[in-house]
């Protein structure tokens, strides 16, 4: 790693082509409030062909790096696909139908790849444990707070972007395509890029049917038929479509949900105890 001084500024040389650079004092990118970005999330399937610039990639990649860890692990890696194979490959994986979904997997400004990683840490010690599945657990958690981070912080200096889970559609190829060693694991994918559309926000659950104190509380049945019936209005008034959440939850949760991703995390090491 090649770093350079100057003007307040520490550069990085983490990527080919690509150098990234971080203004300790005073970030030169306008971003806005973060409750007021948190608030206004919505993922963002359509983008515009504007690429990234540099300094956002760095900033939002930055506010990644500095998300919490657990016990200063910091078992996780995020690798920028640049290469257009790959990403073809990935958009392969991901798409249903022959192929032809998920285009802004291929064609977004930024993708990258939140992984589970473990292989620098049998570098630091040959001897340390990682196929407890509390070290999978803590993997993927402290991956989804630094997804977190970024997005975030890409959505505060107007960017866009969106989860991509369903590169495990296929993990075992999608760990070859990304040149993942033994002790890792592609979890899911992230667009990034400049917003061609603005979607309306789909409803969430209410918050005192997410939030208990001290004791779990069930959630009501006339609570989950209310908040059925707005999802259904919902997607009415978006796109015409006659869909609720409980006919999503019964189809994606009423059936085999990728069976094969045991065995693939431990062929990688994981899970095993």
């Amino acid at each position: 790693m090649h770093r350079a001084f100057s003007d307040g500024l520490i550069c990085y040389n983490r990527f080919p082509l690509i150098f990234i650079c971080r203004q300790e004092a005073n970030m030169s990118l306008n971003s806005l409030p973060v409750l007021e970005t948190a608030l206004s999330h919505r993922s963002i399937r359509r983008f515009t062909e504007e690429p990234v610039s540099a300094e956002m990639l760095a900033a939002v990649l930055e506010a990644g790096r500095a998300a919490s860890t657990s016990s200063y692990q910091q078992n996780n890696s995020v690798i920028r696909v640049s290469d257009r194979e790959i990403r073809k490959g990935l958009r392969e994986i991901c798409a249903s139908e022959g192929g032809m979904g998920h285009a802004y997997v291929e064609h977004c400004a930024e993708f990258l790849v939140f992984c589970i990683d473990a292989a620098r840490h049998h570098t630091v010690d040959a001897q340390v444990q990682t196929d407890w599945t509390e070290v999978l657990l803590t993997g993927a958690i402290d991956a989804g707070i630094m997804a977190q981070n970024v997005v975030l912080a890409a959505e505060s200096l107007g960017l866009g972007a969106v989860y991509i889970g369903s590169i495990r559609n296929d993990i075992a190829r999608a760990g070859e395509l990304l040149g993942l060693p033994e002790h890792t694991v592609p979890l899911f994918g992230l667009c990034l890029g400049h917003p061609d559309q603005q979607p309306l926000q789909r409803p969430r659950l209410p918050l005192d049917t997410l939030v208990s104190e001290n004791r779990y509380r069930p959630a009501s049945a006339e609570v989950l038929a209310a908040y059925n019936e707005e999802v259904k209005t919902y997607y009415r008034e978006r796109s015409g479509r006659d869909l609720d959440w409980a006919g999503q939850i019964a189809n994606t949760l009423a059936r085999p949900v990728r069976p094969f991703v045991l065995e693939y995390l431990q062929n990688q090491g994981f899970a095993k105890r």
